[in-house]
Order: structure tokens, then C-alpha cells, then sequence
């Protein structure tokens, strides 16, 4: 009886835990926004016995990524759109299935109090035009990601080019520079990703009268409470560009698996869910809208239909159209960096210089316009180099000049981390008073911890002293080696800057995210 009673139990938790077999574990190359499915893995695995590894990265590092062929059983980005160009190109399938899980359209919100000065809010005719009009007579500035490191920013950029071109499927010879260059006058706010744009946009709401970003971020700006005002979602009538988030199957020996998860997001339940905890919409019809979504129809602008067209709007747009940067490097040449150290730092400072060739590589190349400094220090901050970029490609004199100078770096002496950090701000202070239109960040590479000159409470001080003069020019500290993490990362925290760990990837891969930011 007993045997029996035990047989049933373990019957009865195999039915409760719906498990009809061995679990099939599947890895999956995914865009960072979808972390917020992270808490349903659990249960997707109890439900269709598929247990969900996920790599997070960037929409195009993620194309870049499969195109290159590195092997992950699926894809999950907030579109395939890039990816089926590439393979196009490659005249090589990688994509062997796509379904989609859920939208979410890419839009403005405009703050109520600027939205009601216009007639903006609830109004169904405001145009992208209207939008660049407004941005080039500096009534209107606005917060959106960099365009090539993040697609919100990119079907923002893509959406204006395209009404400016009549709503066509854009060539590059359709590219209006003149007009795209006054919808860029209002950007004042960048950032790498869209989860940290909004959060950007929060802390520094002030700043701004808008931002680009997806519908789903947007509604949740709106319900999180930390809005001084809420914002008006505008739908331009010409068109959006929507996220609709597609499941790829990349290996064909997961077939069954990749059913298994379409057949369990496309559930209704499932579908409503993801639209309540993700205010993404569904792409089932039988599951209607809440009310945080308008009724009206959302069209569809055309997406650019050649890898090349791509890749014009985005050289344009960062070579030519929008406020150009001033980028601070404070790097350690301390006698710890000896070695493999300071030819790691070369040669992820040779790549932004132009010598990586990759798709990303081509996008975080240091800009027309730019201006960079370089800031070495070791026992203390020593001189600085200020190189003005010209075309930022082929034989760009300044940067031959940048790269020799790169090459005669030398580490030796002590680490005088906030010390060069201090120096770093007073540079940043003069070059801003001189030209207040450009992007001004720091980014900061030590191996260790400090151990001369200023403390981090120093310089926490002295940044608090000067917070007016400092405000808005970010530190990206950079975690590696035997850096401090828990203090780089309250450095960001204090500077409005972001730190980026480079114990888990490459100090060139570090070193091009940075440049999503810049």
C-alpha cells in the first residue's frame, strides 16, 4: 500500500510540474530590453519542458554576432530586419524560422506641458515634419539613443528620413541632409540602450522636452512615478517603425524546441501577459488592447531594403548631422599596466582610431568632428593631447597623428586615478564654455586602485562643489584588471555616467560600447 501511496505522489507532482519528458535546454542570443522576460523562464520550462539560456547584447552586435557565425540555437531581437539584410548580402541562410512574439511601435513622447503649448497631445496629425521643424528653430530638444548602437534611436532616425522622403522606401540618394540635420539640432540626450536613455531621461528630465523610444518604454515612464509630468505619445500619420520582437530559429536541430516556444507565447494567456508586464502589444487578434494603447491604426513605414542604405543614414547621421562630440580618454599608464595590460589598451584605442573593420567596428570609429583628448596619468595626471578629427576614415591625417601617440605610451609610477579624473573635468569645464553645443563625456581606464593624489572622497567633494560647471558630462569608468568595481561603479553613479565591465568581454568591446554613449 505503501509503494502505491508513493507511486501516485511522484504521478501526481509530475502532472502538477507538467513535465511529459526530459528538459531540452536551448541558448538563445537575445537584445537586452528582453531581460524582462527573465521572470517567466521558470515556468516557460515547466510548460514546455525548453529551459532558455540567454546571451544579452545589442541588436546590431547581435547581427553582427550571427552573421559572423558564432552558434547560439536561436535569436530573440526587437527585429530580424538587419540580420535578413546581412544574410542577403552574404547570399548565406542562417535563418531557418521567424515568428513573432509581440510589438512594440517606436515613438515620441513629448512632455504634456510642451505637447498642450502645440496642440500635440491626443492629436493624430502630428508629423515626423512637424517634429524636425520644431527641433531646428530650438523649440524642441529631445532625448534618443545613438543610432547605431541602438534600434529605437535607428527607427527614430529611419522614421524622419522616410516621411522627409514622401513615406518611400528610402535609397541612399534619398538621404535629406539639410532637413535631418535640424531634426539633430534637438537631440541633447544620447545613450547606448534604450533602458538606459529612459533612465537618463529621468534623472535629467529637465533637460529636455522629449523622448524617442519604444512605445512599451514610454508607457512605463508614464506609470513608474518618476515623472514630473507625463508624457503625450505622438503617432505621427505618416508612419512607425515597429519592434515586433521575432523568434529566429538558428539551428535546425532545435526545431522542435523553437515550436514548442512559439505554440506557448502565441497562447493567449501568454499574450495578455506579455502585454501586461511587458506593455508590449499582442500579435494574436484575439487578445484586445488595454487601455494604455490608443485604438487608432498604427501604419508601417517601409524599412530601408538595402544593407548599404543602412549604413549610409547611419554614417550620415553621426558624421554629419548631429552635434558632434568631445571625448575625454584619462587612461593608467601605472607600472601595472606593463604588458599585456597596455597592449590590450593600444590596441582597443588603434581600433576606435580605424582599424576595426567589423559593422560595429565601422560605427564606433571615432567621428568627423570630433574631438578627441587623451589624458594619461600614473603617479599623477600628465599632458594632455587634443586631437580634432577631420573625416574620421581612410587617411585622416589626425588620426595617423592620434594612433603614433597612442603608440609611444609607456607605463610607469603610482595611479593617481581621481586626480587625472579632477584634470579631466577642468578640460572638459574650458572646452564647454567654448562651444556648449557638442556631447562631452570621460572615459576612465585603471588596472587598480588608487594610491596617490586625490581619494575618491576627494574628488566626490570636489564634483559636488563644482556640480553646475560638471553637470551632464558623464564618467563611463571601465572595470578591469584589479580596478575597485564597487567604487567605479559609484563614480558613475555620481558622475551620470555608466560602468562597464571588462573582467566578462574585451577591452575592445568595451571600449566600443563606450562609444554608443559618446
Amino acid at each position: 500500500m505503501k509503494a502505491y501511496l508513493a507511486l501516485l505522489s511522484v504521478v501526481f507532482t509530475l502532472l502538477l510540474n507538467g513535465c511529459s519528458g526530459p528538459v531540452e535546454q536551448v541558448s538563445i542570443l537575445a537584445g537586452s530590453e528582453l531581460k524582462d522576460i527573465k521572470p517567466m523562464l521558470e515556468e516557460i520550462k515547466r510548460e514546455t519542458g525548453v529551459e532558455i539560456e540567454f546571451h544579452f547584447t545589442g541588436t546590431l552586435d547581435g547581427a553582427e554576432t550571427l552573421a559572423s557565425g558564432a552558434h547560439y540555437d536561436m535569436g530573440w531581437f526587437s527585429h530580424a530586419k538587419y540580420l535578413s539584410l546581412l544574410e542577403g548580402r552574404a547570399n548565406q541562410k542562417f535563418i531557418h524560422g521567424s515568428e513573432k512574439i509581440m510589438l512594440s511601435p517606436v515613438v515620441a513622447g513629448v512632455k504634456k506641458s510642451v505637447a498642450d503649448r502645440w496642440g500635440w497631445c491626443d492629436n493624430a496629425q502630428v508629423s515626423w515634419k512637424e517634429f524636425s521643424d520644431k527641433a531646428a528653430q530650438g523649440e524642441l530638444t529631445y532625448a534618443m539613443t545613438n543610432p547605431a548602437s541602438s534600434n529605437s534611436g535607428f527607427s527614430s532616425t529611419v522614421g524622419v528620413q522616410s516621411a522627409l522622403a514622401g513615406g518611400e522606401t528610402l535609397q541612399p540618394d534619398m538621404i535629406d541632409n539639410e532637413a535631418m540635420s535640424g531634426f539633430a539640432r534637438g537631440h541633447k540626450l544620447t545613450a547606448g540602450s534604450s533602458g538606459w536613455l529612459a533612465d537618463k531621461f529621468v534623472a535629467e528630465q529637465h533637460q529636455v522636452d522629449a523622448i524617442f523610444n519604444y512605445e512599451s518604454v514610454l508607457i512605463g515612464l508614464n506609470e513608474s512615478g518618476q515623472l514630473r509630468e507625463p508624457l503625450c505619445l505622438i503617432y505621427p500619420p505618416e508612419g512607425v517603425i515597429t519592434a515586433d520582437y521575432p523568434l529566429l530559429l538558428l539551428n535546425k536541430a532545435k526545431q522542435q524546441a523553437f515550436t514548442k516556444l512559439i505554440d506557448y507565447f502565441k497562447e493567449q494567456p501568454v499574450q495578455q501577459r506579455l502585454m501586461s508586464e511587458t506593455a508590449r502589444r499582442p500579435v494574436i487578434p484575439g487578445v484586445a488592447l488595454d487601455k494604455r494603447f490608443p485604438d487608432a491604426v498604427v501604419l508601417e513605414l517601409p524599412f530601408p531594403g538595402k544593407v548599404e542604405t543602412v549604413d549610409q543614414i547611419l554614417m550620415t547621421y553621426l558624421d554629419k548631422q548631429r552635434a558632434p562630440s568631445t571625448s575625454i580618454f584619462v587612461l593608467d599608464l601605472s607600472g601595472s599596466m606593463r604588458g599585456d595590460n597596455l597592449q590590450q589598451l593600444k590596441q582597443a584605442m588603434h581600433n576606435l582610431a580605424g582599424g576595426d573593420q567589423s559593422i560595429t567596428g565601422k560605427f564606433a570609429r571615432f567621428r568627423a568632428r570630433e574631438q578627441v583628448i587623451i589624458l594619461p596619468f600614473s603617479s599623477q595626471p600628465m599632458a594632455s593631447q587634443t586631437f580634432d578629427i577631420e573625416s574620421g576614415v581612410g587617411n585622416d591625417p589626425v588620426l595617423q597623428q592620434l594612433r603614433n601617440e597612442i603608440n609611444q605610451l609607456v607605463a610607469n609610477g603610482g595611479t593617481a586615478i581621481y586626480s587625472a579624473l579632477d584634470s579631466a573635468y577642468g578640460l572638459a569645464k574650458v572646452a564647454r564654455a567654448q562651444d556648449s553645443d557638442r556631447f562631452y563625456s570621460i572615459a576612465l581606464l585603471s588596472d587598480g586602485a588608487n594610491t596617490q593624489g586625490l581619494s575618491y572622497g576627494g574628488f566626490r567633494d570636489l564634483y559636488r562643489q563644482n556640480h553646475d560647471d560638471y553637470a551632464g558630462i558623464p564618467t563611463f569608468p571601465i572595470i578591469f584588471g584589479g580596478a575597485d568595481k564597487q567604487e567605479m561603479e559609484k563614480l558613475a553613479h555620481l558622475t551620470g555616467g555608466r560602468a562597464f565591465d571588462s573582467t566578462k568581454h574585451s577591452l575592445s568591446q568595451v571600449f566600443k560600447k563606450i562609444r554608443g554613449y559618446q
